[in-house]
Formats: structure tokens, C-alpha cells, sequence
């Protein structure tokens, strides 16, 4: 999300001259318009998840899996929108960087943070979809309250273990007009970058994105059977993967593309593709406006269902969301084992 300067000849940052075969751009066309998308991110940002912790906070009466997953992607998008000033000022200032190299590593640390946490809770909202649609009987056992709350426990341990190394590889670097704040590290350790890299994107990307696109394909399939409130009820949860699956397509595909060839290049000492980078940048911090949409479109849903379909007695959300529940009649076991179901 920072600018990173040149590996080359075994030197990283160091003041290039116009002798210099590997001579870095400065590339300043980039600084106003960053500042200016930044700045907006940050006001959009800061107003949608704020609406969204709201509306959890003060309007959710009964707690489910898919309201503890928003909030905890909520706060993952709190995460970037906070260190977001930094960059602003950072771009306005024509990339120096005054803040400190501990701020540095922080700044780097929250952007990755958000990222792979958007990810997996996005995945994992995908996967819960996936099951109340296609397994809604088992659902009642696996889809709980306390369940929600350890895989959220799991999914932040990964997260926050698996981008620890980023505050070791970060750092700052001195060039002529001031200090970068950059993620990569000098030559000597740069293969344990690539490496790293490599797997945080397998791992916290790759195998999240077939999930998503394995519970599309097999929703979407399912979608097509039934008829009237089930089928509506289906399609609307196919509906919400669909953004999933865009944000995934439109935000973190691009992004980990272009960063292994950046990665690539930059340790074979080839050009490399910065531009690309820089605005596939841009293009994953975008998630961060994405989330709260998927909220809005469930609290909208939500909201229709229940004016549609509510009944005396009928209190718990998954009673008026999922018909099939409707249809086998699975109130009593809904109140026996205390099961709050998912919007």
C-alpha cells in the first residue's frame, strides 16, 4: 500500500543517480490522485461501518453466526480505515514519511490485517450461507451462537499470527527527499520475503477463494430446485455469495496477481510491474467500502421477510429467513436447544 524503492545491486533504497542502470521513477503523477482516493475511502469508509456498527450495536435483537461475522469484519475494516490519515498525509507530503519507523510496521501490519481478515470472514460467511441452504436440517447442530464466536476466535489467531512477519519486514528507508515507508526487506533475507509471500497468498487467499467459488457453483445449483418462499429464500443467499465472489474477483484477485510478479521481478532485478501494483493497491483497499454493503443487503432482506412473513410467536430470525425450517416445522427443536439461526 506504501511505495516500495529499487532492489538492485544488492543495495535496497539507496540514493540512485541518473548513472544508475536501475534508476528508480519517483513517479509523482501518483501522489495527488492517492491523496484524493484515500481521502475518500477514508470518509466512505469511516461512514458506512460506522452505520453498520451501529445498526448491530442498537437495532439487533437476537444475536446470530452472520452478525457476529459482519461485526468481526466490521472491525477489520476499522483497522484500515484508522491508519488511512497516515497515507493521506504521507502521499500529500510526495511520499515522506515522518511518522517513524514503528508506525511504519503498525501501518503496514493494519493493512494486511484487513485484508487476509476480510478474506477469511468473508469465506467463512460463504461457507455458513452454503450449509443453511443446502444442509438446514444438520445446520441446527453445526450453526451456533458459541460456534460463531470460536471460529471467529480461530480466524483472528490466524490472522494476526500469519501477519506478524510483516512487522519484521518492514521497516524505513532514506532516499533524497526523505524516508519511504516500505514492506519489503534488503537482499539478504528478500528470498524469505518471496517465500512468505507465497504462502500467506496460497494459504490466506487461494484456498479461501476456491471455497467461495465451490459454495457458489454448488448454491447455485441448488437454487434451481424448489419452489416459492424456499427458493426466494435460496436465491437470496446465492444473491449475497455473488458479492463475495466480486469482491473477491474485483479486490484481492488483481492484488495478489500483480503482487507475485512485483515480488518476482524485483528479486530477479527486472522491471517490474510498479504501476500495476499501485493501483491493484488501491483496488484491495476498496474492500473496505464492499462490506458493509453486504450487510445492508441482509438487514434489507431481513427487514422485508419479517414485514412479509412474521406471525404471532414466530420471534427467531431463522424461522422467517430460511422456509425450509418454515416447512418442516422445527420450532420446537429451534427453543429445546437454544439455537438462534442466521439472518
Amino acid at each position: 500500500i506504501l511505495d516500495e524503492p529499487p532492489l538492485c545491486h544488492g543495495t535496497l533504497g539507496r540514493e540512485i543517480t541518473s548513472r544508475n542502470p536501475c534508476q528508480y521513477e519517483e513517479e509523482d503523477f501518483k501522489h495527488l490522485p492517492l491523496t484524493i482516493i484515500y481521502s475518500l475511502f477514508f470518509l466512505f469508509g469511516l461512514s458506512l461501518n460506522a452505520m453498520v456498527l451501529v445498526l448491530i450495536t442498537f437495532r439487533t435483537k437476537h444475536w446470530t453466526p452472520f452478525i457476529i461475522y459482519m461485526l468481526n469484519l466490521t472491525m477489520c475494516d476499522f483497522l484500515f480505515v484508522f491508519m488511512l490519515p497516515f497515507l493521506i498525509y504521507y502521499y500529500a507530503g510526495a511520499n515522506d514519511w515522518p511518522f517513524g519507523e514503528p508506525v511504519c510496521k503498525i501501518v503496514r501490519f493494519f493493512f494486511y490485517t484487513n485484508l487476509y481478515g476480510s478474506i477469511l470472514f468473508l469465506s467463512v460467511i460463504s461457507l455458513h450461507r452454503f450449509i443453511g441452504i443446502c444442509y438446514p436440517v444438520r445446520s441446527l447442530s453445526w450453526l451456533s451462537i458459541r460456534r460463531a464466536k470460536l471460529v471467529s476466535v480461530g480466524v483472528w489467531a490466524c490472522v494476526l499470527s500469519g501477519q506478524a512477519p510483516v512487522l519484521y519486514y518492514s521497516s524505513t528507508r532514506k532516499y533524497r527527499k526523505g524516508f519511504f515507508c516500505v514492506g519489503t526487506t534488503g537482499p539478504e533475507v528478500y528470498y524469505e520475503l518471496l517465500v512468505y509471500s507465497s504462502v500467506i497468498s496460497v494459504v490466506m487467499f487461494a484456498v479461501p477463494f476456491m471455497v467461495v467459488m465451490v459454495c457458489y457453483g454448488l448454491m447455485v445449483r441448488n437454487a434451481s430446485k424448489g419452489s416459492g418462499r424456499a427458493h426466494r429464500t435460496k436465491q437470496k443467499s446465492v444473491r449475497m455469495i455473488i458479492i463475495v465472489l466480486m469482491t473477491f474477483m474485483f479486490c484481492f484477485l488483481p492484488f495478489h496477481l500483480t503482487r507475485s510478479l512485483f515480488y518476482s521481478f524485483r528479486y530477479l532485478r527486472d522491471k517490474h510491474p510498479d504501476i500495476a501494483y499501485v493501483l491493484t493497491r488501491v483496488m484491495a483497499s476498496a474492500n473496505s467500502l464492499f462490506n458493509p454493503i453486504l450487510y445492508f443487503i441482509a438487514f434489507r432482506d431481513f427487514r422485508k421477510t419479517t414485514k412479509k412473513h412474521k406471525k404471532p410467536g414466530n420471534g427467531l430470525p431463522g424461522y422467517q429467513l430460511y422456509s425450509r425450517l418454515w416447512e418442516m416445522k422445527m420450532n420446537l427443536f429451534f427453543k429445546r436447544h437454544n439455537i438462534i439461526w442466521s439472518t
